[in-house]
């Protein structure tokens, strides 16, 4: 395991004082590793669970040629372009059971969608295509081809192939296709277990009375959102007096208990409170003031406690900073702990209805409204003021405008990159 100073020497131009949002990403994609247990779970507990190994199909999906609709089933080398075609209907096939019957020249069998296919027989008319005469099925000139509605034994899946990689996050389609596949179980990497906790003396837990200088806690309510919807084993700490002795217990029963450990404020420079200094006592610490806004401060590293370690993200104190830099950094640290392929979110982009003004020389996150304009293309409009303390504005935001590093001012109908928070919170 490299120390956070390695990791440091390995980035190229690491200033901890001035320090880039990619280089952040860099950083954080060497200092995590995968948790390495895996268990074995059911299908309704594999919701969002990241797969361990490769998931291996045990059979063909589907098993046989099937209808892909309702219609009548026969030898598509009778068709002939320009001329229609008379067939008999000589039997039902239905879903469940295949059919037993033979059919001779000229025939064919009424079936139903997902029938397995009568041997000899590759083609689907569908039924409101036909015009039916009692016993007989009149096909129209041209109306298909051979081969149409036909699904193909391991069209979907071939038995012996990969059905899923290693490393994907198992979400409702997944649960789907490995139903499909007549599994029960799968094996997963087990649930990463995250603490996280407020500090800070002005800060007030729900039902404490108000009193002056002080403010509620919405960061811990925040976080337990974000996290929840991560799908991580929770640790709720709760809030913690900006004392040292206080701070170091909460530092080591959150070691001692998770993976890794989120808290919010206390990292800010020359912020008076003991939270730098206990990090530094209880383990190996990088403490940066990042090129970008919101979320300058943040802290990064492994706390030790009796053997066990654990990693730390410590976040800015202000509400929208502490969302940021969670959405920016921290969720795809956790992914990677979880084991997780994709661990980046998607971006796409929108053309802005606005003049945004922007500094070259550090990354921006604004609060934006994304919408579909007239013509069907993506737009975006940011929600207001951008303070970072301004709460409201990121339950109001559907996205988050993302500015470069080296970009400039932005002029309406210019495209600009979107994190959108579907899905993420």
């Amino acid at each position: 395991m490299k120390t956070l100073d390695q990791i440091a020497a390995e980035l190229q131009g690491y200033d901890p004082n001035a320090l880039p949002a990619d280089a952040v990403d860099e950083f954080l994609s060497r200092l995590v590793e995968p948790v390495a247990q895996t268990e074995r779970v059911g299908l309704f507990n594999a919701l969002d669970r990241v797969l361990a190994a490769d998931l291996i199909a045990p059979l063909s999906v589907p098993p046989h040629d099937n209808s892909a609709m309702d219609g009548y089933a026969f030898a598509g080398a009778q068709l002939q372009a320009g001329q229609g075609l008379a067939l008999r209907a000589v039997g039902t096939a239905y879903a469940g059971a295949a059919w037993q019957g033979e059919l001779g020249p000229g025939q064919c069998v009424k079936i139903m969608t997902g029938a397995v296919m009568p041997a000899g027989l590759d083609t689907v008319v569908p039924l409101e295509l036909t015009r039916v005469e009692g016993e007989w099925v009149q096909v129209p000139a041209d109306a298909l081809r051979a081969g149409d509605n036909r699904r193909l034994l391991g069209e979907d899946l071939m038995a012996g192939q990969p059905a899923l990689l290693a490393g994907s996050r198992i979400g409702p389609a997944a649960l789907g296709l490995i139903a499909s596949l007549g599994l029960a179980e799968v094996t997963v990497r087990r649930r990463v277990r995250v603490a996280f906790f407020s500090t800070g003396d002005e800060i007030l837990s729900l039902g404490e009375a108000p009193r002056e200088g002080a403010v509620y806690d919405s960061n811990r309510y925040t976080l337990f959102g974000l996290l929840k919807r991560l799908g991580v084993e929770l640790i709720d700490l709760g809030a913690v007096q900006d004392r040292a002795d206080s701070l170091e217990a909460a530092f080591r029963q959150a070691a001692s208990m998770a993976d890794a450990v989120i808290t919010s404020g206390g990292v800010s420079v020359g912020e008076a409170d003991h939270t730098k200094a206990v990090m530094r006592r209880l383990g190996d610490m990088a403490f940066w003031r990042i090129a970008m806004r919101p979320g300058r401060p943040m802290a990064v590293g492994r706390l030790q406690q009796a053997g066990s370690s654990a990693l730390l993200f410590g976040l800015p104190g202000n509400p929208v900073a502490v969302m940021v830099t969670f959405l920016a950094f921290v969720r795809p640290a956790l992914l990677r702990l979880m084991g997780a392929r994709q661990t980046q979110p998607l971006r796409v982009t929108a053309r802005s209805e606005q003049a945004m003004r922007k500094k070259p020389g550090r990354t921006e996150f604004q609060r934006g409204i994304a919408s579909r304009a007239a013509d069907g293309s993506l737009q975006v409009r940011s929600t207001g003021s951008q303070g970072s303390g301004v709460l409201r504005s990121m339950a109001e935001a559907n996205c988050l405008i993302r500015l470069d590093h080296d970009q400039g001012n932005v002029a309406v109908g210019d495209p600009v990159e979107l994190l959108l928070f579907d899905g993420l919170i």
